[in-house]
C-alpha cells in the first residue's frame, strides 16, 4: 500500500470510528472483493460467504477501536472474516449432515484443462468438502496455520486436524483426477 493510500485509510478509518455510514459504506466496497475471497474459502456456497462477509464487517465496524494502525489494516480484516467464518462453522455444525466422505463421490462436471485450473473451480471443489474439512484445508494449506493453533480454534485434537487435512487433501486430489477422467471420456 503507497503512502497516500495509507492516509486515505486512515482518514476513512477515522470517519468510520465516528460512525459515518457514507465512509463505512466506502470501506465496505474498497475490501469487499478481498473480504469476499476469504470468506468463500470456508462457506458452502456464496450465499453463505455473504452471510459471514456481512457479520464480519458488522465486527469490522463494532471492534475498529481495537485495531492498531502500525500493523496491516487488511491482515486485521481477513483475521476477522476467518475468525467469523469458524463462528459460522461452529454454529451450524449440528445443521450439517457429515457424510462419510470417503464414500461420497464428488460432483464434477467436464472442464477443459484451462477452466480446471481457474480459481473458481479450485474453489468449487474446496466448497464440496464436508464443512470440518474444508475448515482444517483452509486454514491449514491457504491460511497458514499450524495444526496446534487449528485444534484449538477449532476445539478438536491435533491429531484429528491432520487427520482431517489428509482426507481433504485426498479428496481434492481424487475429486481432480475424476474431472480429467471425465474430460477424456467426451472424447472417447
Amino acid at each position: 500500500m503507497s503512502k497516500t493510500e495509507g492516509k486515505v485509510l486512515d482518514v476513512l478509518l477515522g470517519q468510520c470510528l465516528k460512525q459515518d455510514r457514507g465512509a463505512q459504506r466506502e470501506l465496505y466496497r474498497l475490501f469487499f472483493g478481498y473480504a469476499m475471497s476469504v470468506c468463500i474459502r470456508y462457506s458452502q456456497n456464496a450465499e453463505e460467504a455473504k452471510d459471514v462477509l456481512n457479520d464480519g464487517f458488522m465486527k469490522v465496524f463494532t471492534r475498529l477501536k481495537q485495531y492498531h494502525p502500525p500493523k496491516p489494516f487488511k491482515g486485521w480484516v481477513r483475521r476477522i472474516m476467518i475468525n467469523t467464518a469458524l463462528d459460522n462453522y461452529r454454529h451450524n455444525l449440528k445443521n450439517y449432515h457429515l457424510q462419510d466422505i470417503d464414500k461420497a463421490e464428488p460432483a464434477t462436471d467436464p472442464f477443459d484443462v484451462e477452466q480446471q485450473l481457474n480459481y473458481e473451480y479450485l474453489i468449487s471443489l474446496v466448497q464440496q468438502l464436508s464443512p470440518a474439512y474444508r475448515a482444517v484445508f483452509n486454514l491449514y494449506a491457504i491460511d497458514g496455520y499450524t495444526h496446534e493453533e487449528i485444534a484449538e480454534m477449532l476445539g478438536i485434537a491435533v491429531g484429528t486436524s491432520k487427520s482431517n487435512l489428509a482426507k481433504a487433501r485426498a479428496n481434492l486430489r481424487e475429486a481432480l483426477q475424476s474431472s480429467k477422467i471425465d474430460e477424456h471420456k467426451q472424447y472417447v
